[in-house]
């Protein structure tokens, strides 16, 4: 594996995830398909273009079934990736129709009051209060309640879900450790016993309706069900947790962009768009690997060898894009890869978008006049391989 080694001394530094862009950029013009040594220890590859980055989502000579890769030696971190995202075609098509019932349009439209209820209890429980964390406030309990409610478990652990999925998205940064695992642990015990209760009194809910689950002959396996529940809850609430801080970073780091906005209420969906594009919610794909040895795009692949798209910077290519590096909420509508492509593009975006609407409309509604309580620089960006967002977004509201 060869590369021009191409801004290698900056990846994955602290002020890598502050800054991400001026690097991609510098890779996406000298060197877009680039050998990386991951924070994990993996070697692989570093997607950056959009014309290679989509290709790549779409190209089913690319696999991103583990069991392919790793065989019998996977180890505890299995139990979380026997779902949709970490499969390939039978088996993804079969879990990812199970998942889709609580996701299809109609049910995504039907929530819309209950979205716009729980955000309006969120708003008022900060109202009178000169200050903030928006993250801890707003931007987390949204998502997490609603997907909880989604799924059938009880909202009030939601700090635990949060932990722990803090923890494992956390461990994508390097080895992990032994909080990492124990997290993990409690995470299956918790399932277990949630799973138990639901067996016995079942309800209208999506864990109820996978436990029973039957379609076409296929049911979930165990294994399958830990899977899709784990992503379902890790996923159906980070990337809008993200989403939401973004969403608010750029606007009030834009003025004239939250001014529009202000003025014309109705862009709060292009701005939703542009956030996802300018600075998604996740920064990179997961991993996929090489299921034969073939060229792409000029590179000589080898066999298993480990792939991964920067989605961000693909949404920052210049080809695909005018002035990328720009905040844009008139932005025409945008083909941006913020969820994907391909047959696992993300199952939640609809609700997402749906959450993010409600979130950024309502927020702006009632604190007008919020600013950053700090300054831009001083907000600590989460770590890790998988997500982009700060940890916490403190805000004068007044």
């Amino acid at each position: 594996m060869t590369s021009n080694r191409a801004g290698d001394a900056g990846l994955f530094t602290e002020q890598f995830t502050q800054n991400p862009y001026p690097i991609y950029s510098k890779m996406r013009e000298e060197d877009p398909i680039h050998a990386v040594r991951f924070p994990d220890g993996q070697n692989g590859w570093m997607v950056t273009r959009y014309e290679d980055a989509e290709k790549v989502l779409k190209d089913p000579r690319f696999t991103k079934d583990l069991s392919k890769i790793y065989g019998g030696s996977m180890d505890q971190m299995s139990v979380f990736t026997q779902n949709m995202l970490f499969s390939d075609p039978p088996d993804h098509k079969r879990l990812r129709g199970l998942a889709q019932k609580a996701f299809t349009p109609k049910m995504i439209a039907g929530m819309r009051d209950r979205i716009q209820e729980i955000t309006d209890e969120l708003l008022t429980a900060m109202e009178g209060r000169d200050q903030v964390d928006l993250i801890d406030e707003f931007a987390f309990p949204l998502p997490i309640i609603v997907i909880c409610e989604i799924l059938g478990v009880p909202s009030a652990d939601r700090d635990k879900f949060r932990l722990w999925s803090n923890s494992m998205i956390e461990g994508t940064s390097g080895e992990l450790g032994a909080t990492v695992y124990q997290h993990m642990n409690d995470f299956v015990q918790y399932l277990g016993q949630w799973f138990a209760t639901v067996r016995e009194q079942p309800g209208d809910d999506l864990i109820s309706s996978l436990i029973q689950a039957e379609e076409e002959g296929d049911y979930l396996s165990e294994r399958e069900l830990y899977g899709v529940i784990t992503l379902l809850i890790i996923a159906g609430h980070e990337t809008t947790v993200n989403l939401i801080g973004n969403t608010v970073l750029s606007l009030l780091e834009n003025p004239k962009q939250r001014k529009i906005l202000a003025q014309q209420p109705e862009l709060v969906n292009q701005t939703i768009e542009e956030s996802l594009r300018f600075n998604g919610p996740v920064e990179f794909s997961t991993s996929r690997w090489a299921g034969e040895s073939f060229e792409f795009q000029g590179i000589e692949l080898k066999k298993d060898d480990l792939v991964v798209v920067s989605l961000n910077s693909a949404n920052h290519d210049r080809d695909q894009f005018a002035e990328p590096e720009l905040f844009d909420i008139q932005r025409e509508k945008s083909p941006h890869l913020a969820f994907g492509k391909g047959i696992h593009m993300c199952l939640g975006a609809p609700l997402a978008r749906l959450e993010g609407e409600i979130a950024i409309a309502s927020l702006l509604d009632r604190f007008p006049e919020m600013v950053l309580a700090v300054k831009s620089h001083e907000l600590e960006w989460r770590p890790g391989m998988i997500v982009r967002g700060v940890k916490e977004l403190p805000l004068k509201l007044k």
